[in-house]
């Protein structure tokens, strides 16, 4: 199986600014620690930076469009198919239930 170089990059760079906008909206929020999540994201580990940013997000009263980036992020990643396989909790579960939750309230 050949890998379409390009089209690797291309996912890739729409995932990781699909991230950075989400983490936009962490940034200069008080005693959130994005160091981590940073760390990650330097070293183009796109899965882990989504896993921080979503338990991140999961305990604060953020907007729609944070959740949708990283909504984002996951369909590029494909990690919904893979939540399917995994019997616990994952970040995407936890992404589907803050836009499912902030769809209802519109």
């Amino acid at each position: 199986m050949t890998v379409d170089r390009e089209a690797l990059q291309a996912s890739w760079n729409q995932t990781r600014g699909h991230l950075e906008a989400a983490r936009a909206h962490l940034a200069g929020l008080p005693d959130i620690d994005l160091s981590a999540t940073l760390e990650v994201l330097a070293h183009d580990e796109l899965e882990l930076a989504f896993d921080c940013l979503a338990e991140l997000g999961d305990d604060l009263d953020l907007p729609l469009s944070f959740w949708k980036y990283l909504d984002r992020a996951a369909r590029e990643m494909r990690l919904y198919s893979d939540a399917l396989h995994k019997p616990h909790l994952t970040a995407a579960d936890l992404c589907l239930r803050h836009i499912a939750a902030a769809s209802e309230q519109e």
